[in-house]
């Protein structure tokens, strides 16, 4: 499914030539996975394995790929081991993060332990008040500002209680930064920031792939995991455009959720409409082609 998938986003005649089409031979590449959902809502280990070895078809040294998420804890029960051969990678708390590749937006976010400029008390100095740890600074994580030219985006089809859909756009925006839950908060909940973030050229430039994994779909609760609300779905979504793999989510995850007589996500989910208004992607499920590509 997974390389049936490429050969038609690339319109390429084998997968060797397709990834080459994506990504060059002295480009740095991250694949992007989601592990917040642990053993059974984690991006699935074969899509990154079928990816790897195209990568890998292509030219590419396999220990060089890097996986990553801001936490790999849930990635055993998923079947990832260490001895895949590319590198598994986790975001450490604070010094996983760039103190230079910052984005500034104009409101407070109360900042905590593992945040780059969190203040903790070690006996030495007074420990801060709620409303002085706070900064409207998030800076973005070494892995992604540093250590790859290219970026393989790996979501899964799940909602997000924060943010309406954990889908393209928040995948690679929301775990990547520090100082993230000014984001998903009313009444903004993420819409003008989410597409800002990844406009910025640390993330969207970078970005030559998304492969949405909906082999099984979760419609309450995500990213983490919440089997009660889940279900096999047998899809997966490829498109160079976020924002279109997202629209079409947001719109899946609200029939689900209104035959689950859950209230809609459209309101959290705006940054899907706001990042279509701003030249990302197409966020009118009416304008988007599906092309069913599978047998």
């Amino acid at each position: 499914m997974t390389n049936e998938l490429v050969l038609a986003v690339t319109h390429q005649p084998d997968i060797a030539s397709a990834w080459r089409s994506l990504v060059k031979p002295n480009d740095r590449v991250g694949i992007k996975i989601s592990a917040a959902g642990g053993e059974l809502f984690t991006t699935h280990r074969d899509i990154v394995n079928a990816i790897v070895d195209g990568l890998v078809a292509a030219g590419h040294q396999r220990q060089d790929i890097i996986v990553w998420d801001k936490s790999l804890g849930g990635i055993k029960e998923a079947g990832y081991t260490r001895g895949e051969g590319y590198q598994l990678k986790s975001i450490p708390p604070r010094d996983g993060y760039d103190p230079k590749a910052i984005i500034s937006e104009p409101f407070l976010g109360n900042l905590i332990w593992g945040d780059f400029e969190y203040v903790g008390n070690k006996g030495q100095v007074p420990l801060l008040s709620d409303t002085e740890n706070t900064s409207s600074i998030s800076h973005f994580s070494k892995i992604v500002a540093n250590e790859m030219t290219k970026i393989i985006n790996l979501p899964v089809l799940s909602d997000s209680v924060r943010n309406g859909v954990a889908g393209c756009l928040y995948n690679v925006t929301i775990p990547n930064i520090d100082n993230w839950r000014r984001f998903g908060v009313p009444p903004d909940f993420g819409a003008s920031s989410i597409p800002e973030i990844y406009n910025d050229p640390h993330i969207g430039q970078k970005v030559v792939l998304n492969l949405m994994d909906g082999l099984l779909a979760q419609y309450a609760g995500g990213p983490q995991s919440q089997p009660g609300y889940a279900f096999p779905f047998a899809t997966l979504y490829a498109s160079k455009d976020p924002v279109a793999i997202d629209a079409l989510a947001l719109r899946q995850l609200e029939e689900w959720r209104k035959k689950g007589k859950l209230p809609p996500i459209k309101r959290m989910g705006a940054h899907v409409m706001v990042a279509g208004q701003i030249g990302l992607g197409n966020a009118n499920p009416a304008q988007i082609q599906i092309r069913d590509v599978g047998r």
